[in-house]
Parts: C-alpha cells; structure tokens; sequence
C-alpha cells in the first residue's frame, strides 16, 4: 500500500476502534420498541439523559459523587420516585426551585410521554434498597 493512503486509513481505523471503546459499558433504552412507554424513554435519552439519571433509558446524567456535583445536574431517578403530575409541573416549570432546567423542554403530547415514563420507572433503585418505603 501507498504511504499516502497508509495514514488515512490508520486513523479511520484508530478512530473506529476508539468509538467502539467509548460505547463500551452504555446500556442504551432498555425497554422494547412495541412498549407503551418506550417514546417516551426516547425523548427522555434526548432531552433529560444530559442531566438526569434514569437506567432503564440508558441516562447516567446525575452526579455520582459529591465533590463532582455541578449546578447542572439533575435528581437521580434511579432512587428518587416521582409521580407523573411533579414530572408535568418540574417540565413546564422548569423544575421545582432555582435549578437550571429549561421550561417546556417538551410539551404536549411528549411531555405526557415523558411524565408517564417516569412515574412508571422512577424509583427502581429507592424500592428494592433493603428497609426502604419507596419514596
């Protein structure tokens, strides 16, 4: 092979493989697309996942550790519960209080898809901890 086309085709090559190194450990939505809630975990890995923490949609966006928390990020959902009527109200409100979340980052339609799959998915992590209530 040509030196000339050597080094190109090295670095599509080095940049395949580290891609396919960064996907590495993602679950991605964890539910099936014939799910009723599957649209919307789809729009919550599109607009909340930066932010927000809920597994079976594949969004690790809460921090992890307290030193590395920054004003951005949101509550983990994997432990904290919440009812569909507090999605609506933190999505068309931007929150509950002086977070940074936009207002009406979905509306609609999607806004209720967004709120029935969190009311149905929140909290896995708060119900199954041992001597927990769920909330």
């Amino acid at each position: 092979m040509a030196p000339s086309l050597r080094r190109p085709l090295v670095a599509v090559v080095l940049a395949a493989f580290a891609l396919s190194l960064a996907a590495c450990g993602e679950q991605g939505i964890q539910l099936s697309q014939d799910d009723p809630n599957y649209e919307g975990a789809l729009l919550f890995d599109e607009n909340c996942a930066g932010c927000h923490t809920l597994t079976i949609a594949g969004a690790k966006g809460s921090a992890t550790k307290v030193h590395s928390r920054e004003r951005k990020d949101g509550p983990n959902f994997d432990e904290r519960k919440e009812d569909r009527e507090s999605v609506l109200y933190a999505i068309r409100n931007g929150g509950f209080s002086s977070s940074p979340m936009p207002q009406n980052l979905v509306t609609g339609e999607e806004a209720e898809k967004v709120a029935d799959f969190v009311a149905k998915y929140s909290g896995s992590a708060a119900e199954s901890s041992p001597g927990s209530s769920g909330r």
